[in-house]
């Protein structure tokens, strides 16, 4: 059996006196979709900054390609992932070339300038996340959503086999939404990128991933496929609400909303 590409084993970590995540254990292979549901405030979030190096003062253990996270760099790692914060107001007065271009540093020395095969790698990401058209633009003159596309064509050109994405549709709309899961989705099925996201909403995380990990007040409660992650008994653990689906195509899944949005 491969190594998994992420592997976390008994993670623990006290926030301003709090323990937000405790004994937390999961993995994610090479070329797989894994998304992290949960309740606001189960400590989503905060596994995926563990992950990113946001957050260093954990217990347990993180590997990243078989190595303990302590024998990387922060130079080393940000070469094997590449990490997207939540969709806000975050604005710069980079246009979105210059932007996407300083994710390729992890792959520079002190005082080298971008070569042929780091413009290929911005360019390419850039009409990925169909940007092309702003490449010019100023970051502070983009909607949220175009914002949001460009720190994802950040992460693309950066040129690292793990994506760690928080939530990287919420307060999108409905067309960005769908621009974003079809680019994520497109990089993990076509050049096996790993993808690991927190998802707000159920149904993308059941359409994006192969397999889903829940959180609940800090704890791994769930692990499985997507398939038995719409059970409604499943999600009404998870959440401590009601839930009902709906016939869908896609992939066979239950479209799911909670009782009390009806």
């Amino acid at each position: 059996m491969n190594t998994p590409i992420i592997q976390i084993e008994n993670l623990s970590i006290f926030l301003s006196g709090t323990m937000i995540l405790k004994d937390v254990s999961l993995f994610a292979n090479e070329g797989e979709y894994l998304s992290i549901i949960g309740q606001n405030g189960a400590g989503k979030t905060t596994l995926v900054k563990c992950l990113a190096g946001i957050y260093r003062n954990w217990t347990g253990s993180i590997h990243i390609a078989g190595k303990p996270f302590a024998d990387y760099s922060t130079k080393a790692l940000a070469q094997l992932q590449s990490y997207v914060p939540q969709a806000e107001g975050r604005t710069n007065p980079l246009t979105v070339s210059e932007f996407v271009a300083m994710s390729r540093y992890p792959h520079l020395s002190a005082f080298t300038t971008l070569k042929s095969e780091d413009y290929a790698a911005i360019d390419a990401a850039i009409g990925r996340a169909g940007l092309e058209p702003f490449r010019h633009r100023k970051m502070n003159t983009l909607s949220g959503g175009e914002r949001q596309m460009t720190f994802i064509a950040a992460a693309l050109a950066q040129g690292a086999k793990t994506l760690l994405l928080d939530e990287p549709s919420t307060f999108l709309d409905y067309r960005h939404q769908a621009k974003v899961s079809s680019i994520l989705k497109s990089a993990c099925r076509e050049n096996g990128i790993t993808i690991i996201a927190v998802h707000h909403d159920i149904n993308t995380a059941a359409t994006c991933s192969d397999r889903i990990y829940a959180i609940k007040e800090g704890i791994i409660v769930f692990n499985g496929t997507p398939e038995e992650t719409t059970d409604q008994k499943t999600l009404k653990d998870i959440y401590d609400t009601e839930f009902i689906s709906a016939s869908s195509p896609h992939r066979g899944l239950p479209f799911v909303i909670s009782r009390g949005s009806i």
